[in-house]
């Protein structure tokens, strides 16, 4: 059994398959099945993640129904970064536009559009467990109270996190 990509070859791995799926040259199951062996480690999910809710591949846009299986069968990692990825670009969309940098704006706005629609197709109750965490780590409570202090996210930007993480379950 070979060991688990590390989040640089996570990376690397996943922005090759993603160009031989945007040429045509890879199946979505195919794809599925390689993404499905990435997100099953933290580290693989974490560089996926990187590069597919970043890229300018329309994968993220238009997910195959058989990538969505193998993300939904990984689960809690997968719900965890989503949503993590859903509040940080949100926060960062807010910061972009702040500093009149309308590119890197638009960037955090396509990864926080790409996280939402995910999360909408991931399994239900971990996303509400892991937003309904979230939530109460804005309001100071709870396990993730950490995240945002470490980030030092204002009050706007916190705002605005709560509104996008309760904006999945409409």
């Amino acid at each position: 059994m070979s060991k688990p990509p590390t989040f640089q070859e996570a990376m690397t791995i996943s922005a090759e398959r993603i160009a031989l799926w945007d040429a045509g040259e890879l199946s979505d199951e195919v794809l599925a099945d390689e993404v499905g062996q990435l997100v099953g480690h933290r580290d693989g999910a974490r560089g996926f993640f990187v590069v597919s809710l970043t890229s300018d591949s329309p994968l993220m846009d238009r997910l195959p129904e058989t990538l969505v299986m193998q993300l939904r069968e990984a689960g809690e990692d997968v719900v965890d970064l989503t949503a993590r990825n859903l509040a940080m670009s949100t926060a960062m969309a807010l910061h972009h536009e702040r500093q009149q940098d309308q590119t890197m704006r638009e960037g955090s706005l396509k990864v926080q559009a790409r996280s939402l629609d995910l999360l909408k197709q991931l399994e239900a109750n971990l996303v509400k467990e892991k937003l309904e965490k979230l939530i109460a780590g804005l309001e100071g409570k709870g396990e993730e109270k950490d995240f945002y202090d470490r980030w030092n996210y204002d009050e706007e930007q916190r705002g605005a996190i709560k509104k996008s993480l309760l904006a999945v379950a409409s």
